[in-house]
């Protein structure tokens, strides 16, 4: 499937496998969805959760059998982004790395342009 320029990046191993693990234990595809909707501190949040499937208008990405699948909406805004898992003494997230954020909050889950 061709995607819009610049697709969000691959989905790092570490978040094609807590997503695998994930889907395995709710006995659902091994689909991310990456959404970003408006709101947090500053003023766009990322929203993540497993898809049941992939809509005709999705850009997808995957690793290791891991989909990525982001609408063209929220590809504006996430477009070369970077997905990964990381866990710390703070806790484990999704995180993104987002070159088209101009500034974030602390959490890392909300930005702007």
């Amino acid at each position: 499937m061709p995607w819009h320029e610049p697709a969000p990046d691959h989905p790092r191993p570490s978040a094609a496998a807590r997503v695998a693990t994930i889907a395995a234990k709710q006995a659902k595809p091994a689909i991310l969805r990456l959404a970003v909707e408006g709101g947090g501190c500053s003023g766009f949040q990322y929203r993540f959760g497993l898809a049941e499937g992939v809509e005709a208008d999705d850009v997808v990405v995957e690793t290791d059998g891991v989909r990525l699948v982001v609408d063209t909406v929220s590809l504006d805004l996430v477009g070369g982004a970077m997905v990964e898992y990381v866990e710390s003494l703070g806790g484990a997230a999704f995180r993104v790395t987002n070159p088209n954020a101009a500034s974030g909050c602390g959490c890392g889950a909300s930005f702007s342009v």
